[in-house]
């Protein structure tokens, strides 16, 4: 190698001794390789200073080294939350974010969705519920040939495929919990229609109830959109029941801020008149006053964990796919006081 000249792929398989594809699988992390030759290889890339170059790669692949995350999710708290989570993982690699929100409700949603992931020549696809829910966009995205992971709150896809998490048994625990202090009349404000994640809360706080042989009054339920102000509202309806709850679970964090508010507005206190439990433990449930007993959505885990089954698809297989909820008990429920 003359001096002054930058180092090549060709300079590190002949100095390691290696073929050049197995120069390009410890650039690429592949799992396919002993460790012994994985560092004589990366001791002769930091000897030399050699710096792949991302241009070429890319060209020789049809890909970019971008993973796209693809979302029409009214919950900002959440959307933030994955983004960390993929930036976890992918932080001192070659490869770099793009999201790209989008209109679930649009006659154009497969095609915006093909025409952003042929532009971008993406490596891989994150989708979001309830995006994620869909098999046709899943299948859009394999077509395309790109790496997939689709997030939810129960089994939609192989081990490969797939971050899930137990909302329905979270919800059916944090329940029973509300009985154990002593609470029977228990409100509860639903997700949007159309979301998985909003049925399978709605289940398990049904669930919940039934275990304690209670039933929900429609008097005391509403369906939200996940986001403050559609909290707010079902608030204000529930607490204008002539018989109005003592506990309410708000099927996220967001619309459990807004029906804090609503009790506030009326002059109850929370926890005292008012006991509340959100879901997601976002920013939000330690944020607001007093802080929400909550059920923590392992949100950033799930989406780090994605980002690696993305970047590292033959070792996706190793990675979890089952992730568990668990109730946060903060100041926003008590016992029940007559």
């Amino acid at each position: 190698m003359a001096e002054g000249q930058k180092p090549t792929i060709n300079d590190v398989a002949r100095i390691s001794g290696v073929s050049k594809k197995t120069v390009s699988r410890v650039i690429n992390k592949s799992p396919l390789l002993g460790e012994a030759t994985r560092k004589k290889v990366e001791a002769v890339i930091a000897e030399l200073g050699f710096v792949p170059n991302l241009q070429a790669r890319a060209l020789a692949m049809g890909r970019n080294f971008l993973i796209g995350l693809i979302h029409d999710n009214p919950n900002a708290q959440m959307v933030l939350g994955v983004q960390e989570g993929i930036l976890d993982t992918i932080r001192d690699t070659e490869f770099a974010l793009v999201v790209h929100p989008v209109n679930r409700h649009s006659p154009t949603l497969a095609d915006d969705i093909r025409r952003f992931i042929e532009q971008q020549r993406l490596y891989g696809v994150m989708l979001l519920p309830p995006l994620s829910e869909r098999d046709d966009l899943a299948e859009l995205c394999r077509d395309l040939g790109c790496t997939l992971v689709r997030m939810g709150s129960a089994r939609l896809d192989d081990d490969e495929h797939l971050v899930a998490s137990n909302d329905r048994q979270a919800v059916s625990e944090a329940v029973g919990w509300l009985v154990e202090l002593g609470h029977t009349r228990i409100g509860f404000v639903a997700g949007p229609e159309g979301f998985r994640s909003a049925n399978e809360r709605e289940q398990g706080f049904l669930d919940g109830l039934a275990a304690a042989g209670l039933t929900l009054d429609p008097a005391i339920a509403a369906r939200g959109t996940y986001r403050f102000e559609s909290g707010k509202a079902a608030g204000e309806k529930l607490l204008s029941a002539a018989e109005p709850p003592t506990a309410v679970f708000s099927s996220n964090d967001e619309m459990a801020a807004g029906i804090l508010h609503a009790a506030r507005e009326r002059g109850l206190n929370v926890p005292e008149d008012l006991s509340i439990i959100g879901f997601d433990d976002t920013a939000t449930a330690a944020h607001i006053w007093p802080p929400l007993t909550t059920v923590r959505w392992p949100i950033r885990t799930m989406a780090s964990t994605a980002a690696a089954k993305l970047i590292r698809p033959a070792s996706a297989a190793s990675e979890p796919s089952f992730f568990l909820s668990d109730l946060i008990r903060r100041a926003s429920a008590v016992p029940y006081r007559s």
